[in-house]
């Protein structure tokens, strides 16, 4: 098995390949399918789509409150043992939301920010035309954003980087491309295309930032604990979804089905935590932005 994930990692480090196996298919079909698949509670679905899924990733569920699953959909969104994440307790800083691997990062400048190098987009594109959204990229301007990417074989949950309130969810449905770098390198715009929820929050001390995760390729689908309905390519509105939600550090937000990316925008002020750099893997819990003194 090692040996196959090997070669099959071979295979996908060759960009027009990988670009052309995770992109040009029918990606919401494909999509709408493995939701329906990953419902499936039947153990020789569950057994040999597992194998699958080990075969082509690093899956590691040593950590994970089950260690048997129903369905895939059980897999993909399990719970950790307790303990398994440890949530910075320091005030100064906010935390990951998530099990992650650090994107792009910098500074959000005349309301640009970039997917990769060379390939930047609005914020304003991001976020939409809701006038719920219109004030946010002078809100944020000078500050920092995050990208944060979550593979399939990742904890898939979401938790709150810091004591917040939840003030607003602004939901835009989209297409479903892969977020991965190389379909990062390539499409213009990626994340502005894809489906996404906007999270309007504030800190414990009254700062506004920005919380969106986007969906991918197979995933498609968030559950938010604050609003009673899925997200996902069949839901068609009302895309504004008032919230009035306060979380403690580190408390469950909702989850993704399968895996994808969270973006993270706050206004200047906050810097990057030590250790928080493009192509590091870091956890949820760990020190993330450090806010302003």
């Amino acid at each position: 098995m090692m040996k196959i994930r090997q070669i099959f990692h071979k295979w996908m480090l060759q960009e027009d390949l990988n670009f052309l196996l995770t992109n040009r298919i029918p990606r919401i079909t494909l999509t709408r399918f493995m939701g329906w698949w990953s419902q499936i509670r039947h153990p020789w679905v569950v057994k040999s789509s597992m194998a699958v899924w080990r075969m082509f990733s690093d899956l590691d569920l040593s950590d994970a409150k089950h260690q048997k699953f129903d369905s895939l959909h059980d897999c993909f969104t399990r719970e950790l043992l307790p303990g398994a994440r440890v949530v910075n307790p320091d005030p100064a800083f906010m935390t990951s939301p998530c099990d992650a691997i650090v994107g792009a990062c910098g500074t959000i400048s005349q309301g640009q920010v970039f997917q990769a190098k060379g390939f930047p987009y609005q914020l304003q594109t991001l976020l939409g035309t809701s006038e719920r959204c219109q004030h946010w990229p002078s809100t944020l301007e000078g500050g920092s954003y995050l990208t944060l990417r979550l593979t399939s074989s990742m904890y898939h949950r979401f938790h709150a980087p810091d004591q917040v309130h939840l003030q607003h969810v602004t939901y835009i449905s989209g297409d479903t491309w892969n977020v991965n770098p190389v379909a990062l390198k390539r499409v213009q715009e990626l994340f502005c295309k894809n489906e996404r929820a906007v999270l309007h929050m504030t800190t414990q001390e009254g700062v506004p930032f920005l919380v969106v995760p986007v969906a991918a390729v197979l995933v498609a689908s968030m559950r938010l604990h604050a609003v009673d309905v899925l997200l996902n390519l069949r839901y068609k509105g009302p895309n504004e979804l008032p919230c009035d939600a306060t979380y403690f550090k580190g408390q469950e937000m909702g989850w993704f089905e399968h895996g994808s990316t969270i973006l993270i925008f706050v206004p200047p002020g906050f810097a990057c935590a030590q250790g928080i750099a493009p192509g590091e893997r870091i956890r949820m819990g760990q020190a993330l932005l450090k806010k302003p003194a």
